[in-house]
């Protein structure tokens, strides 16, 4: 009797052992199987591509375009990580917290117009990566400059808020007032000097602002090459909305997509003397621009 109620106590014993060994076993296959191709395996990454400018030149369309790729995930809101002490000083750890969570291999991008005409912006990006692309999109600087006054005005109307009427900001005495910040914006020569005393000309593509609005396809076929991205980007992926007056997008999942109301605001009145006095202020700078980027725009 003794013996046997030892011999069954010895493989109780036995028993217990090897269920020990076996959940082992099961927690070490647990911790080491391959995370899913879902949220899990993916995170937030610094930018490997930024649109640095111009406001109000079309960054915006330029970035829901870029969306269209798979292989591009983009940064929704403007961070103005680079441009605003408050949110510099908190570092890069916050400023890879504004990314979209990307797969391995996929390019991050991110749009800040406020960027290119800041003065510190450049050196800080430079210590960010020195090797991420930028892609900097132009418009008709008198024309650009017009369309962020209209911004302006209609925010402070919506506010109930005080404006001067344009030509009063933008004129004193008769002559221009080189003052006027909406106009040392335009000066895009000045800003990308700054660029360009950082970067190699390389890594800066010019995108056509007129032409992206008018013809995209072309535009974003040239914006994939510039980033290394396989051609993805169709011209199926465009439609004319004769309504808005402008193209609206098309994914491949059959979403469709148009820029918001404010895109294709009326500009706010500017006699066609004033606006032929501020072409005529424009040429010099333009030309600047031209030999720095090497091409000719079609602008007033």
């Amino acid at each position: 009797m003794l013996w046997t109620v030892l011999l069954a106590l010895l493989v109780l014993l036995l028993l217990q052992t090897q269920l020990c060994v076996c959940l082992r076993e099961l927690r070490a296959a647990g911790s080491s199987s391959p995370p899913s191709r879902s949220r899990n395996a993916t995170q937030q990454r610094l930018p490997g591509a930024i649109i640095i400018g111009v406001r109000k030149g079309g960054t915006r369309a330029l970035l829901e375009m870029l969306n269209l790729h798979p292989d591009v995930e983009v940064a929704k809101a403007e961070v103005h990580y680079f441009n605003m002490e408050e949110h510099y000083r908190r570092g890069l750890a916050w400023y890879r917290a504004q990314m979209p969570f990307t797969l391995p291999g996929q390019l991050t991008v991110e749009k800040t117009p406020g960027y290119f005409a800041s003065p510190q912006v450049p050196e800080r990006v430079w210590e960010m990566n020195p090797a991420v692309r930028l892609l900097l999109i132009v418009r008709d600087p008198a024309e650009r400059l017009v369309s962020d006054y209209t911004q302006v005005l209609h925010n402070r109307v919506t506010r109930h808020k005080p404006y001067q009427p344009l030509e009063e900001l933008l004129f004193r005495q008769g002559h221009i007032n080189p003052a006027y910040k909406a106009l040392q914006r335009s000066l895009y020569h000045q800003h990308l000097d700054r660029w360009l005393d950082v970067f190699p000309r390389e890594q800066v593509h010019v995108v056509d602002g007129e032409a992206l609005i008018r013809h995209p396809f072309p535009e974003l076929r040239r914006a994939e090459r510039f980033l290394d991205l396989p051609p993805r980007i169709a011209p199926s992926n465009f439609y004319f909305n004769t309504t808005k007056g402008f193209y609206c997008l098309l994914s491949a999942g059959g979403h469709d997509k148009c820029l918001d109301e404010s895109k294709g605001r009326p500009h706010a009145p500017l006699s066609s003397q004033a606006f032929r006095k501020l072409c005529r202020y424009f040429r010099e700078p333009n030309r600047l621009f031209f030999e720095m980027v090497g091409r000719s725009f079609c602008w007033c």
